[in-house]
């Protein structure tokens, strides 16, 4: 069989592949192989084309060939015998009916559904990324080569499911002072992020069919995580001052949970009120409740010092504190943390002997070392800095550009914008555009749970360097705002 695929009777035409139909190409090209060995048109020992060729002859990728000599090789059709090329096996039994067809793969869901990244690396105003350029790489590499080097035998082992003592304490003495909250390393337990911290704090706190206050409008990955765990939601308005408690008192007041972003509230960036933090606090106490505290980036105010923690003024152990450093350091990492209030120490405990899978032992270890030796501090202040002048830019370049149709709303601090339309903005269009010219924004309309009171544009500027890298970007986006 020669590599153009054709054959000469006209049996066998890789070349009439059809990119519209329903069934993926990689399932075409397999079904019209393995017919045409079926059929005894290719028979054992001959071989097929070589997957390069064949992806160059059809103008495919040639992981759209692979998948389909994958498929062949997996039923025992084909066999890859090196240099000899990928041939027909021996004993293959040809009939002349075709064989049935395979149901078509399913197909993954979007990189917005699933929260995730994107496999041909980040994008321009992608969420959820820290600055990149600035990560200090130099001494990450000093300190991992010589924390490999320290690896004893007994570090070898499996790591403890709760985190490694060392690291919990040093989290325990950078909470202390930089967040206001007095806790011991019995209470930080050590997590692969925020969603793992989640699922365990509604096993703990709650009992599946529960209700849960989640804040409307909502980071996307909690309603999911929540809704997952059998969990009852009960959406809570948020406005200038942060949730609105009393509005989740009459519309659910027996709920166990409530999840909060207080420092800059995810997605709309308000900060949680002194009263309304208080309020809080008092139904949590009244009600038996507990609070998940999300201060995933509380260090990153521009007006003025950053806030203390809810947890800072905790009296009753009522909340569970949840941080994290992919967005402080990098989220390649994997590392996460929680502070547990002492009641719930127990069952945090036996969960994470159930539950949690571990962070590696050398992961801990560099994260150890960059905190204790003062890095981690330093790179604190250094981003906060750096982030103050990297959302002016990226609010001035903007503006620059697309002022006559949209404006950004004014907030204290975050690691993302919010673009509000001057006029009507459909938001999810405007989005899902940028998503398809290989750019990144969320619809706010998309994070409600209730009908939507508001839209716009929620873009990341901790990866956008100066005023003219936005005002480049923003000249990409003004045709898709018609």
């Amino acid at each position: 069989m020669n590599v153009d695929a054709h054959e000469s009777d006209g049996k066998l035409d890789l070349s009439t592949l059809d990119p519209r139909a329903e069934a993926p190409l990689y399932q075409q090209i397999y079904l019209r192989l393995r017919n045409a060995i079926a059929e005894g048109l290719i028979r054992p020992g001959e071989r097929i084309p070589a997957a390069r060729a064949l992806a160059r002859e059809l103008g495919l990728a040639r992981g759209t060939i692979e998948t389909a000599y994958g498929l062949l090789a997996a039923e025992g059709y084909v066999q890859a015998r090196g240099q000899a090329g990928t041939v027909v096996m021996d004993g293959v039994r040809h009939h002349a009916a075709a064989p049935a067809p395979i149901p078509p793969v399913p197909q993954p869901q979007s990189p917005v559904q699933i929260f995730g990244g994107y496999p041909d690396g980040p994008r321009p105003f992608q969420m959820g990324l820290p600055a990149l350029d600035a990560f200090p790489r130099k001494i990450w590499a000093r300190l991992a080569a010589r924390c490999a080097r320290a690896i004893r035998s007994e570090d070898l082992v499996y790591p403890g499911m709760s985190g490694s003592g060392e690291l919990r304490a040093a989290v325990t003495g950078y909470l202390r002072v930089s967040r206001g909250i007095d806790c011991t390393p019995e209470q930080v337990f050590i997590t692969t992020g925020y969603r793992q911290t989640l699922q365990l704090a509604a096993r703990a706190a709650m009992q599946a069919g529960e209700t849960a206050w989640v804040e409307d409008p909502c980071y996307l990955p909690t309603r999911a995580v929540l809704d997952e765990s059998g969990m009852r939601l009960a959406p809570v308005p948020v406005d200038e001052q942060g949730l609105c408690v009393e509005q989740g008192v009459r519309s659910a007041p027996r709920a166990r949970l409530a999840v909060v972003t207080p420092a800059h509230q995810s997605p709309l960036c308000v900060s949680l009120s002194l009263p309304r933090r208080l309020a809080l606090l008092d139904w949590a106490g009244r009600r038996d409740a507990w609070i998940l505290e999300d201060d995933y980036d509380g260090e990153y105010r521009f007006q003025g010092r950053p806030l203390p923690a809810l947890k800072s003024l905790d009296g009753d152990g009522r909340v569970i504190y949840s941080g994290t450093f992919s967005k402080v350091l990098t989220p390649g990492i994997r590392l996460a943390y929680f502070v547990a209030p002492p009641s719930l120490v127990p069952r945090f405990t036996q969960l994470m002997g159930t539950f949690g899978g571990g962070v590696p032992q050398l992961t801990q270890a560099i994260v150890t070392a960059f905190m204790k030796e003062g890095h981690f501090a330093r790179h604190i202040q250094r981003m906060r800095k750096l982030y103050a002048e990297r959302r002016d830019f990226a609010a001035a370049g903007l503006g620059d550009v697309l002022g006559e149709y949209v404006q950004v709303d004014p907030q204290p601090g975050g690691m993302h914008l919010v673009l509000r339309g001057k006029g009507v903005l459909q938001d999810g269009e405007i989005a899902q555009r940028m998503r398809d010219q290989q750019m990144f924004a969320h619809a706010l309309s998309d994070c409600y749970m209730s009908p939507p009171t508001g839209s716009a544009l929620l873009l990341s500027f901790t990866n956008i360097v100066d005023r003219r890298h936005a005002q480049a970007l923003a000249r990409r986006i003004l045709p898709l705002l018609a």
